[in-house]
């Protein structure tokens, strides 16, 4: 019986949803639930009680997505990038700025982040101007400079805000789809070896002077011990400080008595190793490889190339997501601030990511069915 068909009842399609996938899902939101307890000082307040409001919001979405005719995401895949793209652009003339950076729109109480967004849509849109390409013909230059604009665009919008986080995150995505879509890898190769001589340029003329301060704490964090170097020090002993069972929930020194900066957000990781120690953390990035195996096992099954990248497209903006808050945390990667999907704190990565999740589910549902009316 095919389920994918839109005149099938809403319950029928539900049942058929990849519910190992959304019980992953709702165990790493679980696991940022207690550590934003933990973070509160053992209380509700001020961020676990948003977060569960926020999930509560977003995983119905998430569902709606799921069950939706595969053809309306593929219709829509354009014009939801133009959104996107266009808020990038109106937040840097009117959005709400916080710590030097203009990256948000001020909402009530609540701030709204479009570059998130922007890397879901960037994973519709090009999986959408590949589907139709035939594969000999996806190395042309005519074919590749599109989606490189569409990568580049928001890309350079976002880096003035300044966030040179989220404009590699994007980048790093952007490039995985082209790659996934059939480009050779020698080509990823040839820019690779073209950025690593631009780095000189980049350095002296592109980046700001916080960003290189960055990256040079990020190679001697001890020569600022109390500045620059203080962020990543206090992680690196939060997270030795752990052990193999951590210091039980709710009595790490490092978290509690507000040595870590930004305990709920980017440095949440390192919160959760103090307290739960090693066990905890193998057991959190084991759910995390997992969401991104079934992920991908549902892109090697989906029959058509638009689900295929977009699967293995928000799996990547999870990895990545990851990859990067795992790396900054233990002090082998810089920190750009990246938050840890599901488990830090925040409204638009959680909203990014139950989008993203939810096209998984839709694509897992729809894995043979047509996309476009005219398959």
């Amino acid at each position: 019986m095919n389920f994918y068909h839109s005149n099938n009842p809403i319950s029928q399609r539900i049942e058929q949803l990849n519910w190992t996938l959304i019980s992953l899902i709702i165990v790493l939101a679980f696991m940022g639930f207690l550590m934003l307890y933990s973070a509160g000082g053992g209380s509700f307040y001020p961020w676990l009680i948003r977060q569960i409001v926020f999930f509560a919001i977003f995983f119905p979405l998430m569902i709606f997505i799921a069950v939706t005719d595969i053809k309306i995401w593929f219709k829509l895949s354009y014009l939801f990038y133009a959104i996107a793209l266009t808020l990038i652009i109106i937040v840097d003339v009117m959005g709400h700025s916080a710590m030097g950076a203009t990256r948000w729109f001020r909402v009530g109480s609540l701030t709204i982040q479009p570059s998130e967004i922007m890397k879901v849509c960037l994973v519709l849109a090009l999986a959408r101007y590949f589907y139709k390409i035939e594969a000999k013909s996806i190395g042309r230059i005519k074919f590749v400079i599109i989606p490189l604009a569409m990568i580049a665009l928001p890309a350079v919008f976002i880096f003035h805000q300044p966030d040179l986080g989220t404009a590699i995150i994007l980048i790093l995505v952007g490039v995985s789809v082209l790659f996934l879509a059939g480009i050779k890898l020698w080509k990823f190769v040839s820019v690779g070896f073209a950025a690593l001589a631009a780095i000189p340029f980049i350095w002296h003329f592109l980046l700001y002077d916080y960003q290189k301060k960055r990256v040079l704490t990020f190679l001697n964090p001890n020569e600022d011990p109390l500045g620059s170097g203080y962020n990543i020090i206090q992680s690196k002993i939060a997270i030795g400080s752990g052990g193999i069972f951590g210091k039980g929930y709710l009595n790490g020194t490092q978290g509690q008595l507000n040595f870590l900066p930004e305990k709920q957000t980017d440095f949440i990781f390192t919160m959760l190793s103090e307290e739960l120690g090693f066990a905890g953390s193998v057991f959190t990035i084991a759910i995390c490889c997992a969401i991104i195996a079934i992920c991908a096992r549902i892109a090697m099954k989906t029959r058509h190339q638009f689900g295929r990248l977009v699967s293995s497209g928000i799996a990547n903006i999870f990895f990545v997501h990851m990859f990067i808050n795992m790396g900054m945390v233990t002090g082998i990667l810089p920190v750009v601030g990246a938050p840890l999907p599901f488990v830090s704190y925040g409204g638009t990565i959680m909203a990014s990511m139950m989008i993203g999740f939810g096209l998984v589910l839709n694509t897992d549902l729809y894995h043979s069915a047509p996309v476009s009316t005219k398959n």
